[in-house]
């Protein structure tokens, strides 16, 4: 009856009231839409980043060296230990509103003498061996949470651990954004490597030309020279893209948690289906979708639970030390009744005088709190920036793309007809060269137009927080 009244007592004390503000989320001016040159309706609900990353990513390849990463990633095996660790931290702070019982006995022999210095006579003493058992039950140091303490502390560590899973989610989403980007970029250097050969075998083919008409005695030695001239530009261009793509080869190997290694291609740049719409969604809906923001947001939860923890340091501190036992001659009635034991101690623990200390500490904590709170307005903000520069230059960098590609086929002509006119001696050589120059030149610009273009898509996709998923 006792027990049931005191564990009473502890429940009604434990429910007491919590100090320190409760959490509401700051209001945030959220855009009717994001900034970008042709801005899609507002009722716009669908988004790229609702999509899967392997519904974005349709490259087998690509694919499957995301999944290596997602599994062998430094990184992410980091954010992974840090979450766990988070949830430990949770579970040490949650433990302190629950009353600790440890249980404890002894056991003592003695022998009583009789030629001691107060002689006992055998009637009077026919045993001297005698056994003394002692068994406890003890209940240690409970504090008695009255004001929200202990629980302003476990509100402070679920906020960390949802943080750290956040940030797991925001490795992954980077982790997969730079996988696909890595893989994309070698592609596209691939890319320069063939347009490259290709330019060089047209040169060679023209350098034999030359060589031939100067035999004829059609063609000059500068002539020559400045055929020899294009063949060596493009035989000095392959060696520096196969050192980006040698070591954009090691880069990925980074990514993937291996030993430096070359990566087996799947489809080529041109080939690369990506979804041609890019929906962003609304502006308010990225508030739930990115992980930064959610974190950014926990982070701002624990540090308002932390002002309730030090304002608690106002309050009087109240402790139960409680001990439940038995002490007796005999084991056989060392749980009967006269044998029990026990013993309540309530501490109570109130601050006089700190000189200012737990003024001071409510002041950082707030101060805290004012910092979180402007890292996660920020975060916001930084957002919505990406998201529209993502826009921006997605829908840029196609227009810049299609232009590009009127470029290189009107080029592409000119060669052609400038060589008509050498090879039938209408015209110099030097307008021959200055188109096959300049065709190499924009082809090598639109194989690049066309990386940023795809990339502005993952760019995109990252912004609004898919990939995680």
């Amino acid at each position: 009856m006792r027990a049931r009244w005191f564990l009473t007592l502890l429940a009604l004390l434990s429910a007491g009231c919590m100090v320190g503000p409760n959490y509401k989320r700051p209001a945030i001016d959220t855009p009717t839409a994001f900034r970008a040159p042709e801005p899609l309706p507002p009722d716009q609900a669908d988004s790229l980043a609702d999509l899967k990353w392997f519904q974005v990513f349709k490259d087998q390849r690509l694919q499957d060296l995301i999944r290596t990463a997602l599994v062998r990633n430094y990184d992410l095996r980091d954010a992974i230990t840090r979450v766990e660790a988070a949830r430990a931290n949770l579970g040490i702070t949650r433990s302190d509103q629950l009353p600790n019982v440890g249980a404890g006995g002894s056991v003592e022999f003695n022998r009583l003498s009789r030629n001691g210095a107060t002689p006992l006579p055998a009637a009077f003493l026919p045993n001297q061996n005698r056994t003394f058992g002692t068994a406890v039950l003890q209940l240690l140091s409970f504090e008695v949470d009255i004001w929200g303490r202990l629980r302003r502390a476990t509100e402070a560590a679920r906020a960390n651990l949802l943080s750290a899973e956040e940030t797991r989610k925001g490795v992954v989403t980077t982790l997969v954004s730079d996988v696909a980007s890595s893989y994309l970029s070698m592609r596209e250097l691939d890319y320069e490597l063939e347009i490259s050969r290709q330019t060089l075998a047209t040169r060679e083919e023209s350098l034999d030309l030359t060589g031939q008409r100067r035999a004829g005695g059609v063609s000059t030695l500068l002539d020559l020279r400045q055929a020899e001239q294009l063949v060596f530009t493009a035989e000095e261009t392959i060696p520096a893209i196969q050192q980006e793509i040698e070591q954009r080869e090691n880069q990925i190997s980074l990514l993937l948690g291996e030993n430096p290694a070359g990566v087996e291609r799947g489809r080529s740049l041109t080939e690369q289906d990506l979804p041609p719409d890019v929906p962003p969604g609304l502006p308010s809906a990225l508030l739930e979708r990115r992980p930064d923001i959610r974190a950014a947001e926990q982070d701002l939860i624990a540090a308002n639970a932390q002002i309730g923890v030090a304002r608690s340091a106002y309050f009087p501190q109240i402790s139960l030390s409680g001990l439940l036992g038995g002490s007796s001659t005999q084991l056989s009635s060392l749980f009967s009744g006269p044998s029990s034991t026990w013993s309540v101690a309530p501490q109570v623990t109130q601050p006089i005088f700190t000189a200012g200390r737990i003024k001071s500490g409510v002041r950082l904590a707030e101060a805290d709190r004012d910092h979180y709170l402007a890292q996660y307005e920020k975060v916001i903000q930084t957002a919505f920036t990406e998201v529209s520069d993502a826009l921006i230059a997605h829908q840029r960098l196609r227009e810049s793309r299609q232009k590009q590609e009127l470029l290189v086929a009107a080029l592409e002509d000119r060669k052609r007809l400038a060589y008509m006119r050498y090879r039938g001696g209408v015209d110099t050589q030097l307008n021959a060269l200055d188109a096959d120059r300049d065709l190499f030149d924009g082809q090598l610009t639109l194989s690049q137009l066309r990386l940023q273009e795809i990339l502005s898509v993952v760019q995109l996709y990252k912004a609004l927080g898919g990939g995680w998923q």
